[in-house]
């Protein structure tokens, strides 16, 4: 997760920064402040079950989310406008950046949410599961105590951007649902808007 967190901030930092607003400063730092102290509240696998660390880790998901979606919308704005100065390196490298950024956030928030969260999952709380992964159906296939890890959901992530609906994993609570929806709409719209654009610049 904290890795996943570092690669989002790395995009953020070495996206091109024509257009972009004054303050995208602001998101890795604050980004990167909030995942030191959740280092240092609980270091290894973010599994203490206590309010701090649940209450800081929902608000980095969430930052990042704010982030993206107002990078996305600036992106969109541009495009729809033709704004002066957006080659076509500018637009692709932006809105790669946004893509990757996007399948982190949704994944971050998968693994956050399913379950209870990674607390909830370590201690065994037994609350119900929000996706139902393959190693569910063939549990002969799965060592034994399986439990989804941080990239199982960032598996499940990529897949539902890259093909626009689930894969191998099915949501199977209405959160989950409405969450992998607004994910695919999210990189639909910037995969047309962004190719679209960049043959017409070419």
């Amino acid at each position: 997760m904290a890795v996943a967190v570092l690669a989002a901030v790395a995009l953020q930092i070495g996206t091109p920064h024509h257009g972009r607003l004054p303050i995208w400063w602001v998101f890795p730092v604050v980004e990167v402040v909030v995942l030191v102290l959740l280092i240092v509240e609980d270091p290894g696998r973010i599994d203490r079950r206590t309010r701090s660390s649940r209450g800081l880790t929902l608000g980095l998901i969430a930052f990042m989310t704010v982030g993206t979606t107002g990078g996305l919308m600036v992106l969109m704005y541009e495009i729809i406008t033709s704004a002066h100065g957006m080659t076509a390196g500018v637009l692709l490298g932006r809105g790669a950046s946004l893509w990757v950024t996007n399948v982190i956030v949704f994944s971050l928030w998968y693994w956050e949410i399913d379950r209870g969260g990674p607390a909830e999952r370590a201690a065994g709380s037994g609350i119900a599961p929000s996706f139902a992964f393959p190693e569910n159906a063939m549990p002969e296939f799965a060592p034994e105590g399986w439990l989804p890890q941080y990239p199982d959901y960032l598996y499940l992530s990529f897949t539902n951007a890259t093909a626009f609906s689930p894969t191998d994993t099915l949501p199977v609570r209405t959160w989950a649902k409405m969450t992998m929806m607004l994910e695919s709409a999210m990189s639909l719209v910037t995969a047309i808007l962004v190719v679209a654009r960049a043959i017409n610049i070419l």
